[in-house]
């Protein structure tokens, strides 16, 4: 049996002392009654609190879908994709509507994901919310299956990856390709005092080693394409010394092996990774930051190297905490 005030007008119903503590799953919500709902994002700017100034950024952060991505053959790809979509807010303006933001990407959400479809999807930001700006990024792990070194089995290692599209004023875009690699860093100074310990005075020393990332951050050139792949195997023939998925004894032997072959402080793994995308001519701009989780230290050994181009990456990376692995 429906609850009998369920019928009963809430637009035309008295206000009473005390609300009903109730639930009405039958309740529908009318033209009316949807047009009579307050609005305070579209509030009066006499309305703003604090400073009546421009917001430069304004919206949703971590909202998560399953997306479509392209691998380097074509395949199709879904992967859980973690958003993030702001826009710009004028200063008589008291907010925007939140739930667009989300709302338009999901009008995208059967298409298959590129830094190309990013535009398009600002640019209904912009249209919808009446924004000046807009900006937008995709974060998602990606999977590449990869050899053991030796024991020829092969895993999964997964990459983290954004796509980060910026539409300004002018309606000017620009993207962006964020990669972490992980990887292995022997130090060279450790390596040296083990092997003089061992000459001088017989002394069986191990050098340290410590699990280390660098995030790529790149910006391709207009009409050219780049796959997630083909930036992995850019840092991996830089650096050398990848962490492994599937390790049996003679993995792990050689693994000994090649991080004694390519030893590196973390000056050596950003200019190795400088010279790997200077040389690649796909690449418009590119900043890399990579962090060394010491072993030896209770500190962090961090270095930032970016391209050097006029107007693009400007190496202020700071958030070393998210290097860690």
């Amino acid at each position: 049996m429906s609850d009998p005030l369920s019928s009963i007008d809430p637009i035309k119903a008295a206000p009473t002392a005390k609300p009903r503590v109730h639930y009405d799953p039958h309740f529908k919500v009318t033209p009316a009654y949807r047009e009579s709902l307050p609005d305070m994002q579209n509030a009066d700017s006499a309305d703003i609190h604090g400073a009546n100034v421009p917001i430069m950024q304004v919206g949703i952060s971590n909202f998560r879908l399953p997306l479509v991505f392209l691998t380097g053959d074509q395949r199709q790809i879904t992967l859980e994709t973690s958003v993030t979509g702001t826009v710009s807010l004028a200063a008589d303006s008291k907010g925007i509507n939140m739930s667009r933001i989300m709302r338009v990407f999901y009008d995208f959400q059967d298409r298959v994901f590129d830094l190309e479809l990013l535009e398009e999807i600002l640019l209904r930001y912009k249209q919808e919310l009446g924004s000046s700006r807009a900006r937008l990024k995709l974060g998602f792990s990606y999977p590449i299956l990869k050899p053991s070194l030796r024991s020829n089995l092969e895993g999964w290692q997964y990459y983290e990856v954004s796509f980060e599209g910026f539409l300004d004023d002018l309606n000017r875009f620009r993207k962006v390709i964020h990669f972490d690699f992980v990887y292995s860093s022997a130090c060279p100074c450790s390596s040296e005092l083990s092997e003089h310990a061992r000459e001088a005075r017989n002394i069986y020393g191990i050098p340290h080693s410590q699990r280390s990332k660098a995030r790529v951050s790149l910006e391709v050139r207009q009409g050219e394409l780049i796959s997630l792949e083909e930036i992995q195997l850019l840092c991996l023939n830089a650096i050398k010394t990848e962490t492994q998925v599937m390790v049996k004894r003679e993995d792990e032997q050689a693994f000994a092996e090649l991080n004694g072959a390519y030893v590196k402080f973390v000056e050596d793994a950003a200019r190795l990774l400088y010279e790997q995308f200077d040389a690649e001519p796909r690449i418009r701009d590119f900043q890399i930051a990579c962090a060394h989780l010491e072993s030896l230290h209770s500190h962090d050994a961090v270095a930032v190297i970016n391209k050097g181009r006029e107007g693009g990456f400007s190496a202020d990376f700071s958030d070393f905490k998210d290097l860690v692995c």
